[in-house]
């Protein structure tokens, strides 16, 4: 596969994702967060199947035990990413939540010596402190202000009861789970082909989230049109869009290439905060996230440093 077209592809995936947090946002005003990601994943599935059933149902048949086993496992650890992730927006802010979730590859590349059997290396550990220090400052950027260099912030116990803390702490659980979903996906994604393991994925994702909804006693039906339009565009553009060509991409480039390419994301999610829903982002935050970006940068790079040494 040529460099430029999967370069491109990965290009293309980062704009669609950024659309998603902007998506979500809309469709909250009148629609629960667990049904927002059941819709989501229900309708990506329903859209896939036509082209997994029909041209891959061989392949789906051919899937051994283990591998339906390890796509199932994928599924529920993706169920729980969109279902955390989606509801942190409901509290925290659009960049606070999207940074955070972003740092699933620094969850990566600790988790790889288990999985992976890949050994971090000291730049690793440096990326996960300057990630660390960034998100605590991220933590303090919902609830705290910079004025005059000096730094204001409320008692420590209404500082852990506040709603951004709660939203912020979801987002690292939405981290935490596309951290597995993604190295269960490089393993899988070298023998099996996009469509059918995406369609399994998401199909399971979709069947838990649906039971999460029916167990909440929330409903799929009488919302506003345009709530469903933004739910719509939310499963079309950044999922099907979005993060299929992510998977796509697995089968060429490392899963660390890949996470590093979704730094993208937080970026063009603040700038559609900006623009769409007028948030601004705290100067901490600010200061936050870009130590957060550069942790993953160095940690989920190190081992495309160490591939070029190697060669």
């Amino acid at each position: 596969m040529p460099k430029t077209r999967v370069a491109l592809a990965i290009f293309i995936a980062i704009l669609a994702v950024s659309t998603a947090s902007i998506f979500i946002r809309l469709a909250q005003k009148d629609a629960p967060s667990l049904v927002i990601a059941a819709i989501r994943l229900t309708v990506a599935s329903l859209a896939l199947a036509p082209f997994a059933l029909l041209q891959h149902g061989d392949e789906i048949r051919s899937i051994t035990r283990r591998e339906w086993t390890l796509a199932a496992l994928a599924g529920l650890f993706l169920s729980i990413h969109f279902a955390a992730w989606i509801t942190s927006l409901e509290y925290t802010t659009v960049v606070s939540s999207v940074v955070l979730v972003s740092t699933g590859p620094l969850w990566v590349a600790l988790l790889s010596p288990v999985f992976l059997k890949e050994i971090p290396t000291r730049w690793v550990w440096i990326g996960m402190t300057l990630a660390l220090l960034g998100g605590i400052i991220v933590g303090l950027g919902d609830s705290c202000s910079l004025t005059d260099s000096r730094l204001s912030c409320p008692p420590l116990s209404d500082l852990l009861a506040g709603s951004a803390f709660f939203g912020n702490f979801l987002a690292l659980l939405g981290a935490w789970t596309v951290a597995g979903y993604l190295m269960i996906g490089r393993s899988l994604r070298a023998r099996l082909s996009l469509v059918p393991y995406i369609f399994i994925v998401y199909g399971v994702a979709a069947l838990a989230l649906l039971g999460c909804v029916a167990a909440a006693k929330q409903s799929l039906f009488g919302y506003p049109k345009l709530t469903y339009l933004w739910m719509l565009g939310l499963a079309l553009i950044p999922q099907l869009i979005g993060h299929s060509t992510y998977n796509w991409a697995l089968r060429y480039m490392p899963a660390s290439l890949v996470s590093v390419a979704t730094l993208g994301e937080p970026i063009g999610s603040a700038i559609l905060a900006f623009l769409i829903l007028g948030e601004s982002p705290s100067a901490l935050t600010l200061l936050g996230g870009i130590l957060i970006l550069a942790g993953i940068y160095l940690a989920s790079g190190d081992r495309k440093r160490q591939g070029s040494e190697s060669r």
